[in-house]
């Protein structure tokens, strides 16, 4: 039996990240090129996937490093090469992961954008609701906030996901993993305008099961609420620099702030760990220090 490729042996990784590990089909992508890039590194320099050592390897992060790669990039195609050589030691094709003792770059600290309740209610407030466009995007950016859900979760909603009479939406998440979120009153009223009076005006597709419609009645991509969202802050005067991702960031970090636990936090965001979740004591934190240097008359 012949000696598999590299080629191949990614090939077969990616069946099993999409089919046994259930990964998304965005996280399958990203791998796949980052994985793609790197066995076009192995054919150039005659190198063996299998019997690859972890110098060769350091060999192949320099060349990225070399192409001014970002370490954060850097850091991203080392762990999906860590991720193809814990499935191959698995599976018995290498003896060995030669990433496992490769040093990750170190990354810069970088907090996520965080805006204030004020701005939040100016960029919400700022679509007009008499008209189809303002009634949504109303409803969408409030539904962000109330929620925290991912952009990507937001645009795969469906109308029977969300459940008025116990004021609860559920959301599909990374690894369809499913979850339920609380909504507060007002963002229930919103989307009961957006279905009454904007939705049934959206394209033909209105009979779709999509909740959120773009202009053709289709489903509103991930793409299309960055967009939106974009407008309604040049609109209101908002930080550009913030997006949907910044106002889960937001969600979260102002829950902290107002008491919400660690645990709850990291339920109603999904996250695996808690170790993901602590990044937002980092930024309730720094915002205290901030207001007592500012609001002390000694500070």
């Amino acid at each position: 039996m012949s000696t598999p490729t590299a080629d191949e042996l990614v090939h077969r990784y990616l069946e099993h990240l999409a089919v046994e590990r259930n990964a998304s089909p965005r996280t399958v992508a990203a791998y796949s090129s980052d994985l793609a890039q790197f066995c076009g590194w192995l054919e150039r320099a005659k190198l063996d996937i299998i019997t690859l050592r972890y110098r060769d390897l350091r060999g192949y992060l320099a060349e990225l490093d070399r192409a001014r790669y970002s370490r954060r990039t850097i850091a991203r195609k080392l762990s999906a090469l860590r991720s193809l050589y814990a499935y191959l030691a698995e599976a018995g094709i290498v003896a060995g992961s030669p990433a496992d003792v490769v040093a990750t770059p170190k990354l810069p600290s970088k907090l996520p954008v965080i805006a204030g309740a004020d701005a939040v209610t100016a960029l919400i407030e700022v679509s007009d609701p008499t008209t189809t466009l303002g009634l949504r995007d109303r409803a969408i950016l409030e539904l962000l906030y109330a929620t925290g859900m991912r952009v990507s979760e937001l645009s795969g909603l469906n109308l029977a996901d969300v459940d008025f009479a116990r004021a609860q939406v559920k959301v599909l998440g990374k690894g369809s993993k499913e979850r339920i979120i609380p909504i507060h009153r007002l963002a229930t009223t919103r989307l009961e305008e957006y279905l009454r009076v904007a939705r049934p005006k959206l394209g033909k597709g209105a009979n779709s099961e999509a909740f959120f419609l773009n202009r053709l009645g289709e489903r509103l991509s991930t793409g299309g609420v960055r967009r939106l969202m974009k407008r309604r802050l040049a609109e209101s005067s908002g930080p550009s620099a913030l997006s949907p991702h910044a106002l889960r960031h937001t969600f979260a970090t102002h829950l902290l702030e107002e008491g919400a636990d660690l645990r709850t936090v990291q339920e109603l965001l999904g996250h695996v760990a808690l170790s993901t979740t602590q990044i937002y004591t980092h930024l309730s934190a720094r915002r205290l220090r901030d207001v007592h240097k500012t609001a002390h008359p000694r500070g």
